[in-house]
């Protein structure tokens, strides 16, 4: 693995405390999609389960507030909806391995970070805050997951609102760095009417020009997927050849449209079933080792709820997770951390300007 990837220190199991802590225990699910009393909710850290003998098994493909659910010798992560009766659930409210859970918060942690002032200022991050060291270490990453990982973006409409972002995105798309989009109706939705006419919500997107009737646009390109029932055909019978959409369809990179409230149209590959979305996105949560939310508060938190702090790679290696947020206010960071994704790494600015130094700098190669 890359030096500047954090190795991960695992438990020290022969420490009083869990060399002799007990077997956890699981209890059956007593009917689908409701779990036993005293159940044990998962974090975004590694979490150990012990089977006896002192056997502490890893839970792999990890998520906040699921449950545990033995499977043969195998843990699974699961939502409780998605539990079924008579399912072996763990349960267990301590953390320390005396119920024999043990969540581990300090795998990534190196001592250098450990040894701080007990008193110091700007602790936490705001405008003010240097973020020339979270863009180098954004680029290194995203260089290497490129091969070697998996990169999610989640994508707020703004991306596609100016003309530049929105080629960078596509940029970025088209060079590798991007292996799943998360998004709602609006970004797609705006991303294709730029496409079509150059606007985004009837302004164009370089020359801030006022189309006349544009705000008609986002309706009339909704209404031209709608009427030939996909945006894949919608992009070839068109014409449409540019944009974060159509370089998703040219690449074939997945992309996952959740439904919202709010929606127009929606596009027909929105997922207006939330639970289906969240499925959908889930699928994604699995194997992201990076994800980058832009200026879009709660499809960040609701994947940031699905998306532990580590992934278990395929020969066993234990790896961070790293998500980044990149918002124009602290509030939006300060909401995810709150939320328990307290690994993100906020880059406060405008997503616009972020794109940009983004794609000037990963476009040299």
């Amino acid at each position: 693995m890359e030096s500047f990837i954090p190795s991960y220190t695992p438990p020290d199991f022969t420490q009083p405390g869990l060399s002799d802590a007990p077997s956890a225990r699981f209890e059956p699910a007593p009917q689908d999609g409701v779990v036993p009393a005293q159940y044990h909710g998962t974090s975004n850290h590694p979490e150990y389960v012990h089977l006896g003998e002192g056997r502490w098994l890893l839970a792999p493909e990890s998520r906040m507030d699921a449950v545990l659910v033995l499977k043969g010798d195998a843990l699974e992560v699961v939502e409780a909806r998605r539990v079924r009766q008579g399912d072996l659930v763990a349960v267990g409210r301590t953390e320390n391995g005396e119920e024999g859970i043990f969540v581990h918060t300090t795998g990534f942690v190196s001592p250098a970070e450990t040894a701080v002032d007990k008193f110091s200022f700007r602790t936490r991050g705001t405008r003010e805050t240097p973020f020339s060291r979270s863009y180098d270490e954004l680029y290194k990453v995203l260089r290497h997951d490129r091969e070697h990982g998996n990169i999610a973006w989640v994508l707020g409409p703004a991306v596609a609102f100016d003309k530049d972002s929105r080629d960078a995105m596509q940029g970025l798309i088209e060079n590798g760095y991007c292996h799943v989009l998360l998004a709602g109706n609006a970004l797609a939705t705006h991303d294709l009417e730029a496409a079509r006419f150059q606007t985004g919500l009837g302004q164009n997107i370089y020359s801030q020009t006022l189309q006349p009737l544009g705000h008609y646009n986002h309706l009339d390109i909704l209404n031209e997927v709608r009427k030939r029932g996909s945006i894949s055909r919608t992009i070839v019978e068109l014409g449409l050849d540019n944009g974060i959409i159509y370089a998703c369809e040219k690449c074939h990179v997945p992309y996952v449209l959740a439904g919202s409230i709010r929606d127009d149209g929606p596009l027909p590959e929105v997922i207006g079933n939330v639970y289906q979305a969240q499925d959908a996105m889930r699928l994604h949560a699995r194997k992201a080792t990076t994800v980058i939310a832009l200026a879009t508060q709660l499809h960040s938190i609701a994947f940031g709820n699905m998306v532990p702090s580590y992934r278990v790679m395929p020969d066993g290696a234990v790896r961070p997770v790293y998500f980044f947020i990149v918002d124009m206010t602290e509030f939006s960071a300060d909401k995810l951390a709150n939320r328990g994704s307290a690994q993100a790494v906020a880059i406060l600015t405008n997503v616009q300007d972020f794109m940009m130094n983004l794609w000037n700098n990963l476009r040299r190669g």
